[in-house]
């Protein structure tokens, strides 16, 4: 097997297979970085959770991950999440020895409800029948905003005018997020859509086709200063599998799949979640022209099963991030126009590698592995391998903020041996709480080094629990300048090193930024950055009201004077 990841979460602990424990391992106790506001919510999501049946079970009933889905509700309760969002697959197969699955998975969402948390599933194609069609809107009435499981604050809940469908594509909102859930299956009236109208069948790869529109009026008719999220079990490019949301190949119904990607770009969503291929990928998928493109998460397993990727795609796929063969689950948290989305994994119990388990791990360490984000009131930037940063530069309500010099170093692959971009994202936030502030909050998010965890055989043995530590928050250094308001900074404190870029820590208090670097030489300079110095140099250049800093992670950045 191979390791590709050179960083320090690899490096062998020496405990051996005893190294994951029986106790949970809470990583929301110590966040990636405080957040601008008090009203800052958070939700999750969860992926597949088929189990083995048979002689085979390890003791998981009715076909479903029990002992993940407990250890799952366990985490998202100590997030205090408002809900769970899960993409389908809820079990393996729809009955077992003549017992239905669905109540099993609907009796093991009791743990959020007793919460307070919602619950709104999606359906996989293991549950893809009309029969389990009719038991989703039965065991889980909260997906047509009824029932007395937790809605937990979810509002204008909204299905498609087909037969058959309504409460299994849905949408809800919840403060200012708008999720919209696509279910591709046959609907409770057994019908299927053949690319003309509804009919009797089996056959759903067309079954997306007639709700581009309606995904289209509930992404566009939100409050402009909300977000949106479009979630389905399968997803826009596979890894593994190749059958896809908009059919059984990646090139089927590729003109309704256009449509639809140029409907979430031009109306402001951010990302396409799916499940299906039981890892964790993150890419930017494109139309066949190029001309919109959508960020798609596929999930991490939730299940017995970590699939391993297949031939590449079709050209239109941006890889960003992967891990393979760990058991993960998002905390998206919401904060405003800013989303910090945060994704956890814990090993499956065994050697790391592309197992099928027999039995579920006897215990979970849940490590933060990958952090990203965006803003509202941001842009994104694609910054390849060997690229410059540079091209980084953004403004809001009067400060600038630019990256001066810095190359893209990071140079990992996906399994497939894709070079993985790095995607910085700005968004901005108000000051005026901050003593000594002489900008805007600048939030950066993407200039750590690339999350690619993943084993391809035959080469070095690579044995042992991964992952074993939350992932580096180390990245590429680069310079970051920010632009201040004159008005707000006296003559007297640009000198002596006092008015620099600050960068809030966890707890909320500011230090100087390069004082948060990995490695490096403080060092303060009065004039323009010059590119012999050094990681840990700053300054304030006052002939174009700027202060700049050398530093080499992401976060939340402000003028200050301390």
């Amino acid at each position: 097997m191979k390791n590709i990841n050179r960083r320090d979460f690899l490096k062998y602990t020496g405990t051996g297979l005893a190294g994951l424990t029986m106790a949970m391992h809470f990583p929301f106790l110590t966040p990636r970085r405080a957040l601008a506001s008090a009203g800052a919510w958070k939700f999750g999501v969860m992926a597949d959770t088929q189990w083995r049946t048979g002689s085979n079970s390890g003791g998981q009933p009715a076909s479903c991950a029990v002992s993940i889905i407990d250890a799952l509700n366990t985490q998202f309760i100590g997030h205090g999440v408002k809900y769970v969002i899960q993409v389908g697959d809820l079990v393996d197969t729809e009955s077992v020895s003549g017992i239905r699955s669905l109540p099993t998975r609907a009796a093991h969402a009791q743990a959020l409800y007793n919460s307070g948390i919602g619950f709104f599933p999606l359906r996989g194609n293991h549950e893809g029948s009309a029969t389990a069609a009719g038991e989703m809107n039965s065991l889980f009435p909260q997906m047509q905003g009824i029932g007395s499981n937790p809605l937990a604050g979810a509002t204008n809940f909204s299905s498609p005018s087909i037969t058959g469908l309504q409460g299994l594509s849905y949408s809800f909102d919840v403060e200012n997020v708008r999720c919209v859930m696509i279910d591709q299956f046959i609907g409770t009236d057994g019908k299927i859509f053949n690319g003309t109208s509804r009919v009797a069948g089996s056959d759903i790869n067309n079954n997306v086709l007639d709700q581009v529109s309606w995904v289209t009026d509930r992404i566009s008719t939100r409050p402009s200063d909300s977000h949106a999220f479009v979630l389905s079990h399968k997803n826009m490019i596979g890894q593994n599998h190749k059958d896809v949301l908009f059919g059984s190949s990646l090139t089927a119904n590729a003109s309704a799949r256009n449509d639809f990607i140029t409907s979430l770009q031009s109306n402001g969503v951010r990302y396409q979640l799916g499940g299906h291929d039981h890892m964790h990928h993150r890419s930017i998928v494109k139309t066949n022209d190029g001309s919109a493109e959508i960020s798609q998460i596929i999930c991490s397993s939730n299940s017995y099963k970590f699939y391993i990727p297949q031939t590449p795609d079709d050209g239109r796929e941006t890889p960003l991030q992967q891990e393979l063969a760990t058991i993960g689950y998002y905390i998206f948290t919401v904060d405003g126009p800013r989303v910090y989305i945060d994704f956890y994994s814990s090993s499956h119990g065994s050697t790391y590698g592309d197992i099928d388990l027999v039995n579920p791990p006897s215990g979970y360490a849940f490590y933060l592995r990958e952090s990203f984000g965006y803003s509202l009131n941001g842009m994104q930037f694609k910054v390849a391998h060997g690229e410059s940063f540079t091209s980084v530069q953004d403004s809001f309500e009067g400060t600038t903020a630019k990256i001066l010099s810095g190359t893209n170093g990071n140079a990992e692959t996906d399994y497939l041996g894709r070079a993985l971009v790095k995607t910085v994202n700005t968004g901005w936030s108000a000051s005026d709480a901050i003593s000594g502030a002489a900008s805007k909050v600048l939030s950066l998010w993407g200039m750590v080094d690339n999350l690619s965890l993943w084993e391809k055989p035959p080469t070095v043995d690579f044995s042992g629990l991964l992952p074993n530590a939350d992932e580096s928050k180390q990245g590429d250094t680069y310079v970051l300048s920010l632009s201040y308001d004159l008005k707000l900074v006296r003559p007297s404190q640009l000198i002596g090193g006092k008015f620099c870029i600050a960068n809030r820590k966890l707890d909320g208090s500011l230090i100087n930024a390069v004082e948060a670097n990995f490695g490096g030489t403080k060092s303060f300079k009065y004039g323009s950055y010059k590119s012999s110095y050094g990681l840990g140099t700053y300054g304030v250049n006052p002939s174009d009201s700027t202060v700049w800093a050398v530093v080499n992670y992401d976060g939340d950045f402000v003028a200050k004077a301390f």
